[in-house]
């Protein structure tokens, strides 16, 4: 029998490619090209525009990371805004803090949502079913820019600065962001592996820096997002989110009771470490 594959279309001199057991839905929309497929080595995969989103096998890395990291971090979250993450993913993270009581997600387009709850329930489970859960089809640059509501933290889990999503990636809408946060508010942010997406790297935290008292990158390991180290961008109206001892990281974690498959107080600790070659990148 034959075997299919599909390459990932992501960088034009570097990739990755996937044996694919079978495709289970593809669908244009307005703003990409979708699909979800069953991979030999991955489980159900999400791909936009030939990208790889995320992953049944792989997902706990970025969704625990760029979710449990800043709710422990701020200690007292209770209203999270996600803009992007239609898979669920990250909802499904938020609202496992009993401390969230109003999680707002808005995605701009509604077929990721629509697809995500019917082909990935293992990633987004009963997210959009949470009471908690409020969801917004909608374009989350206009709601930045719009609402009047404050967040303790805001979670920006977007495709690459490619298309609909390149705004996402300026300086206008990390201001927008800003005004949204509540006093001691985080803004975290997808940031793409810095290996081979240096200039976004840099140019996320030229953008960043002027805006907030504590701007920075962490990491994480994501095995489908090649090319080495993910970078998620930190933004915090506090500088003192980010130096919170170990004792009291492992105190809110427990406090939690959450179960977790990569993150724990003593990676959220050491996910801040900035390697050499990316300190140059930022000056």
């Amino acid at each position: 029998m034959d075997e299919k594959w599909i390459a990932e279309t992501l960088y034009p001199d570097y990739g990755q490619r996937f044996r694919i057991l079978r495709t289970l839905v593809t669908r244009t929309t307005p703003f990409q090209e979708l699909a979800i497929h069953e991979t030999a080595a991955f489980g159900r995969m999400l791909t936009l525009d030939g990208v790889c989103q995320t992953t049944e096998r792989d997902e706990f890395f970025y969704h625990e990371m760029m979710t449990h990291l800043p709710i422990l971090a701020h200690g007292e979250a209770r209203k999270v805004l996600i803009v992007g993450g239609g898979d669920g993913g990250i909802l499904e993270e938020a609202l496992k803090h009993r401390t969230v009581e109003k999680a707002t997600m808005v995605e701009i387009d509604g077929a990721v949502i629509e697809l995500s709850r019917e082909w990935l329930p293992s990633i987004c489970g009963r997210a959009f079913h949470d009471p908690r859960t409020e969801l917004i089809v909608g374009d989350g640059i206009a709601f930045v820019a719009e609402t009047a509501e404050r967040y303790d933290v805001i979670l920006v889990d977007s495709t690459d600065p490619m298309g609909a999503a390149e705004p996402l990636f300026g300086p206008a809408f990390y201001a927008q962001c800003r005004r949204c946060l509540a006093p001691r508010g985080i803004l975290v942010t997808q940031n793409g592996v810095p290996f081979l997406q240096p200039d976004e790297f840099s140019g996320t935290y030229r953008h960043l820096e002027p805006l907030f008292p504590d701007a920075g990158f962490y990491f994480v390991p994501v095995p489908t997002y090649v090319g080495g180290m993910m970078a998620l961008a930190w933004a915090s109206l506090d500088p003192a989110s980010r130096q919170v001892d170990g004792a009291t990281l492992a105190a809110r974690f427990r406090e939690a009771a959450i179960a977790t498959n990569y993150y724990s107080p003593e990676i959220h600790a050491a996910a801040f470490a900035l390697p050499p070659y990316l300190a140059k990148l930022i000056g």
